[in-house]
């Protein structure tokens, strides 16, 4: 059944029976995140969202490190099931899953060993420091519980089972979303109830998908008998795991930096951006979710070398991201202050917060052209074009949209900054794809 999904079904309905389970994933997160953020201003303290604001970008980093065995193994495993070598990718899956546990305690340690520190570089105040301080500690007690389940999430889907991976997002995201009010309001938690939320979440989530990996999977396995691969492996997980992890960090070094530039600009503006980048979820996490679902697809066919199922795969996915972003955008721009509103009926926090939303959502259509590249990159093992599209978007090329556009334009740069980032990296992105399609045609 899987090699008639990945060899003959029709590109379309292949794309999205296996991206729409991600998507639906996506939207459970998307729903988790919104009453996460919903539940955190409903506290009515403007201090205890800034402080959330500023740490959140820490559970980004925890996905990103999570990504380096989950994106990076699933790459390597999808590529190996159309070689045909499913042996190798018992044992790659097998790799990723222990040593993402073992990797995710020794971060978990760093973290807690290194809270000042780290809080400082976020841009904790004396004024936020209480509520930043409860949600860091907690998240980063958790850390190993969040890094661990973005691998198995993503292996998973290499064999077709796109439903069991939405099925663990969907229980932890449940069970987040139950116990978010009773920690931060039933037991009085605040800023560290929300996170012990997250973090329960995660760990119902991982329990599934371990049980998913043992009972439900034919050629996947949890086994530590199986963990033995080559130094080459290990290479190749981690030379697409990086790249890919490097996304992540990217995005929360963006949001760091966006803060801190705010910062400047009073407390408020803070607290503004942090829920129009929580509702700016709602296109990225879709966009996401259609982008990363189709990834295992490309990687089958392009080891197997069906030159023409892999064109096929790339026009659909290019066309329906581009037209889905559109969509997204313009339904975002026009109702930007209601949405806004729901979240914080304050006038300073509506009118910055939509305007910083519109500004975000602009460069969606572009960012659905980097999507796709990038998950084309991270499929077919291209290190080099992973890399460079990871380090751009919300990187390099974001750092000097925001040092150029602050400069001209003040406030106003700032908040337009993401959306240059987003023309300049789909731009680079077009000129790496048709190097990879060239090279591809060329063998």
């Amino acid at each position: 059944m899987e090699n008639y999904l990945f060899e003959k079904m029709l590109v379309p309905k292949a794309y999205m029976k296996l991206a729409l389970p991600v998507v639906l994933s996506m939207i459970v997160s998307l729903v988790y995140n919104m009453v996460d953020t919903y539940f955190i201003a409903l506290t009515g303290v403007q201090e205890l969202v800034a402080g959330v604001s500023l740490v959140a970008p820490m559970f980004t980093l925890m996905i990103a490190f999570g990504d380096i065995f989950g994106l990076g193994g699933s790459s390597v495993i999808s590529r190996l099931l159309g070689e045909k070598k499913d042996n190798e990718a018992k044992k790659t899956c097998a790799f990723c899953i222990w040593v993402s546990l073992v990797f995710g305690l020794c971060i978990s340690v760093i973290l807690l060993l290194f809270r000042t520190q780290i809080l400082g570089l976020l841009g904790v105040s004396k004024v936020t420091y209480e509520y930043a301080n409860a949600y860091y500690t907690w998240i980063a007690i958790g850390a190993v519980s969040i890094i661990f389940s973005m691998v198995p999430s993503n292996i998973l889907r290499t064999e077709g089972l796109a439903v069991q991976s939405m099925a663990g997002s969907i229980i932890g995201s449940i069970v987040n979303i139950i116990f978010d009010p009773i920690f931060i309001f039933g037991l009085n938690q605040g800023a560290a109830g929300a996170a012990m939320a997250t973090v329960l979440g995660n760990i119902i989530a991982d329990i599934y998908y371990v049980y998913a990996v043992m009972k439900k999977s034919k050629r996947l396995t949890c086994s530590p008998s199986h963990m033995k691969i080559t130094g080459r492996r290990v290479k190749d997980i981690l030379m697409i795991g990086i790249p890919a992890s490097i996304t992540n960090i990217m995005q929360t070094f963006m949001m760091v930096m966006t803060n801190n530039f705010l910062l400047t600009y009073g407390t408020d503006k803070v607290a503004a951006m942090g829920i129009a980048l929580k509702v700016n979820m709602i296109t990225a996490l879709v966009l996401v979710g259609f982008a990363f679902g189709g990834q295992p697809l490309v990687g089958y066919n392009y080891g197997a070398k069906n030159e023409k199922r892999l064109k096929n795969i790339l026009k659909f996915a290019y066309l329906f991201e581009i037209g889905l972003g559109l969509l997204f955008t313009i339904i975002m721009c026009i109702f930007a202050p209601q949405i806004i509103k729901v979240f914080m009926d304050k006038p300073d926090i509506i009118t910055n917060g939509a305007m910083m939303l519109r500004f975000q959502q602009i460069g969606m259509t572009f960012m659905s052209v980097s999507l796709i590249s990038t998950c084309v990159c991270q499929a077919v093992g291209n290190a080099g074009g992973a890399f460079v599209l990871s380090i751009s978007r919300q990187g390099v090329i974001y750092v000097l949209a925001l040092l150029i556009m602050s400069n001209v334009f003040g406030y106003t740069g700032v908040l337009v900054s993401q959306a240059c980032s987003d023309v300049v990296t789909a731009l680079i992105a077009v000129g790496i794809m048709l190097r990879i399609m060239k090279k591809f045609i060329k063998n």
